[in-house]
């Protein structure tokens, strides 16, 4: 069905104006006093530089994620020649994009498993992996230089996959060239299998090498499917964010957040589905060596924390989103789409903290001050990277699709 919008959008309307330098000082300083203030606070009278960097790997697992979702929804729309998604792919094209910063932030992590530290992964101390033995048949992989190696892998492929989408799109807006649509096409498909092997090892890497005796096949697939979720709740909510001061008022419509809104429900369900399929494939062949993940998450505080992920990131969105009117209601979708980062969130420090043995309620204030910190960075990049570019990709040759489509 077509609408009878007839609008058109120009690049000057919807480019991004440069905020001042006293704003992004303020996100990137902001960002870093945060940090700091948790880090002494875990040194003075926490659980010191092993407890911080438990909750400073969350957080930046977190955005992360946000960012390798969002080229994983770009490069699918190129693959698949979506139209419906013209109108809004710039956003997660500059969330996509937004991993260099990321990739900054991750080098406390990398010197903490260079020095040795066996503070966030057991395998970094020598003395820990020559008395076990498992560990040993494991040291070719599970090394500090080759950790660090890796890791600047993972993210030069996602951050060259990112910018080249967006900088081609972004100059297609100015040279009104559809051959590059036909480009980004072209890179679309190796960009996916790409993007699968490298998240895929960077969940092992990064998280599950937290219990290096321990692997699941399935959990890159996990970390994968949480990371989609995320990065569809952070673009609806940054588009509702950007109408709500003005910007896409003409471009992005009900129809757009109700196709996203489908999208959100439909990897909830796949979220659900791969935690399932992990736990009762580890549940039905009772191993003691693989059980021993899911035991210690069943303890104390954390059998909550695991209630909490089946209603709270599965059974009540499910159901708040079924309907067709809660994936229209723009506000019914900004709630869940808060509602699913949350859990998220609360998903990856359910990966995380268990091995940062807090005695008690695991959860402490400067679990909020590292996200808090690690978002006003993240932040800080968002805007440089957005900052004098255009909302939309005004000279698309599938945007007139996209502002007339309507869902049946």
């Amino acid at each position: 069905m077509q609408s009878s919008f007839s609008g058109n959008l120009s690049l000057e309307e919807e480019t991004l104006r440069p905020s001042s330098p006293r704003v992004r000082n303020g996100l990137i300083g902001g960002g870093l006093g945060l940090l700091l203030i948790a880090l002494a606070i875990e040194l003075l009278v926490g659980g010191g530089w092993a407890s911080f960097v438990h909750s400073y790997l969350t957080s930046l697992a977190f955005f992360v994620s946000l960012s390798v979702g969002c080229l994983f929804f770009v490069a699918l729309q190129h693959a698949c020649r979506a139209g419906w998604s013209v109108a809004v792919r710039r956003v997660a094209e500059l969330l996509a994009a937004n991993i260099l910063v990321l990739a900054v932030a991750f080098l406390p992590i990398v010197l903490t498993v260079l020095v040795g530290s066996p503070s966030l992964y057991g395998w970094a101390d020598t003395d820990f992996v020559t008395d076990n033995a498992l560990l040993m048949g494991k040291r070719a992989y599970l090394n500090g230089p080759f950790f660090a190696a890796r890791s600047v892998v993972y993210f030069a492929v996602w951050a060259w996959l990112g910018w080249h989408f967006l900088t081609k799109s972004c100059e297609q807006d100015r040279s009104g060239n559809p051959e590059l649509t036909v480009r980004m096409e072209r890179i679309s498909y190796p960009a996916l299998l790409l993007f699968a092997a490298t998240v895929t090892f960077a969940a092992f890497d990064w998280l599950m090498s937290l219990t290096p005796e321990w692997y699941s096949t399935i959990f890159g697939v996990y970390y994968f499917s949480g990371s989609v979720v995320g990065s569809l709740a952070a673009v609806i909510l940054l588009l509702l964010g950007l109408q709500w001061a003005g910007h896409l008022r003409e471009a992005v419509t009900t129809e757009h957040y109700h196709d996203l809104g489908k999208l959100l429900f439909g990897f909830v369900v796949f979220w659900g589905y791969i935690a399932f399929s992990q736990y009762l494939l580890i549940w039905y062949a009772n191993i003691p060596e693989e059980t021993s993940w899911y035991w210690v998450r069943q303890q104390g505080p954390w059998i909550g924390i695991s209630l909490a992920l089946l209603f709270g990131h599965l059974i009540v969105p499910f159901f708040g989103l079924l309907s067709r009117e809660a994936k229209r209601c723009r506000w019914s979708l900004g709630f869940w789409s808060v509602w699913l980062l949350v859990f998220h969130w609360l998903d990856l420090y359910y990966l995380v903290m268990p091995h940062a043995d807090r005695a008690g309620v695991p959860f402490r204030l400067t679990d909020v001050l590292c996200w808090a910190g690690m978002g006003l960075v993240y932040l800080f990049g968002l805007l440089r990277i957005a900052e004098g570019r255009s909302l939309v990709a005004v000279r698309d040759p599938r945007l007139a699709e996209s502002l007339s489509f309507e869902n049946v």
